[in-house]
């Protein structure tokens, strides 16, 4: 009798080992600055009104995220740790959530453990997880998004169940931040098309074959369409609740249309501001924070870990390839949520942009490295692979101190890592 085919084991306790390990590592020191930094400043004050019931703030984004940040005000109390204890935890999911996605979409080991160092010393997962922003929580819904995707086409078994999380998810995300508007197509798109290459036509209306067996395409499209958009819409209950007459005076629509006019209606030049030819060769920093805080002069940095943003480009034309002429599916999904969430930025009316921007490319980026390192590793080239996931490491923690608001040496201690004139 022939052997069955060779899979590789779950490294499920090595993924959550890595996640809370890196929670362990934001929460270090996460109360400082004591007092709010960056877009904080922003954000606090919307989720202290949501609590208070008297306004609805900051009204270009959606309400989801800030309810989060309310919820963990009102949960621990208003001060700095209670504020940023949503944004940690959210990235902790989200590292988790990343590598349980690429696990069931690759089902490789290697790809899967590297995927968690690569993200976890990336440098941009690591900074949002320890502000009180939008983007952390955004990112950690998108992850689980893809992450019950892949397990729901792996354990058919489990798929209703997990596209009912993922659309869940979605939902949430979107109610986050805009920024989501360009994956959330891809998952119902994936599901039609690979319905219909492997049943044609009469893919339309049957249940049988790939991606999830058992489920029809109009209950796909309940689950990835119709529910990610009531759940986008019950997240903004509050503001309905706060202002009743005026937002019900606009209607959804008209709410939205205001959002959106909030949104274009920045355009003042500012000093951080960039374009998406920038981020993907690391070239433009934003500083959050440098000043004297707590007794101590701090900073934090955001911009992605300049080893491994630079060789993710290689990477992720490798992935190309793979996708190709290999037809690796794992590659294929890692090149489309790469270009459509970067080519949103370049066709986006928005006309001021920053690096942040970049989180969500970014994560697929690191993604495409982590397969092209398991390729290396598969052909021989292990050492190269593992001496990338050690030279990763290491930059992280060079770049440490002005990642987490460090102590530093004084006013001019920042010039020690500005390996850029553009980073200053």
């Amino acid at each position: 009798m022939s052997l069955p085919p060779h899979h590789s084991r779950d490294p499920v306790g090595w993924c959550a080992a890595i996640a809370l390990g890196f929670l362990a590592l934001v929460c270090f020191r996460l109360g400082i600055p004591s007092k709010p930094y960056f877009d904080e400043i922003h954000y606090l004050p919307a989720a202290r009104a949501l609590l208070a019931g008297s306004d609805w703030l900051n009204r270009e984004h959606p309400m989801f995220g800030k309810e989060v940040i309310a919820a963990g005000i009102g949960l621990f109390g208003d001060h700095a740790w209670s504020w940023r204890l949503p944004s940690a935890l959210a990235g902790a999911l989200a590292l988790w959530a990343s590598m349980r996605a690429l696990w069931f979409a690759s089902l490789r080991r290697f790809a899967t453990l590297a995927y968690g160092v690569l993200l976890a010393t990336g440098f941009i997962l690591f900074v949002h997880a320890r502000i009180a922003m939008l983007d952390g929580f955004m990112i950690a819904l998108l992850s689980v998004v893809f992450w019950q995707c892949a397990a729901a086409v792996r354990e058919p078994e489990h798929g209703r169940r997990s596209l009912v999380i993922a659309g869940v998810a979605l939902g949430l995300a979107l109610g986050t931040k805009w920024n989501a508007i360009s994956v959330a197509p891809l998952p119902g798109l994936a599901f039609l098309a690979v319905r219909l290459r492997a049943n044609g036509w009469s893919g339309l209306i049957g249940h049988r074959g790939p991606p999830v067996p058992g489920i029809r395409l109009g209950e796909a499209a309940i689950w990835l369409g119709l529910l990610p958009l009531a759940v986008y819409a019950l997240t903004y209950l509050p503001a309905y609740l706060i202002e009743p007459a005026e937002l019900g005076g606009r209607g959804f629509i008209g709410l939205h249309e205001m959002m959106l006019r909030m949104q274009e209606s920045v355009i003042k030049p500012h000093p951080y501001q960039s374009t998406w030819t920038d981020w993907i060769i690391d070239r433009r920093a934003i500083w959050y924070l440098y000043e004297p805080a707590d007794g101590a002069q701090r900073g934090v940095l955001l911009i992605g870990n300049p080893l491994t943003m630079l060789l993710g480009l290689p990477a992720m034309l490798w992935c190309a390839w793979a996708a190709w002429v290999k037809k690796r599916v794992d590659a294929l999904a890692v090149v489309v949520i790469y270009a459509a969430s970067l080519g949103m930025w370049i066709v986006a009316a928005k006309p001021i942009q920053f690096y942040y921007h970049y989180f969500l490319p970014s994560m697929a980026l690191l993604a495409g490295l982590a397969l092209a390192l398991d390729a290396l590793r598969n052909r021989g080239w292990g050492w190269l692979a593992w001496t990338v996931l050690a030279g990763s490491v290491a930059v992280f923690v060079w770049f440490h101190p002005i990642l987490d608001a460090a102590p530093l040496d004084g006013p001019r201690a920042f010039e020690h890592w500005m390996w850029l004139k553009s980073w200053r």
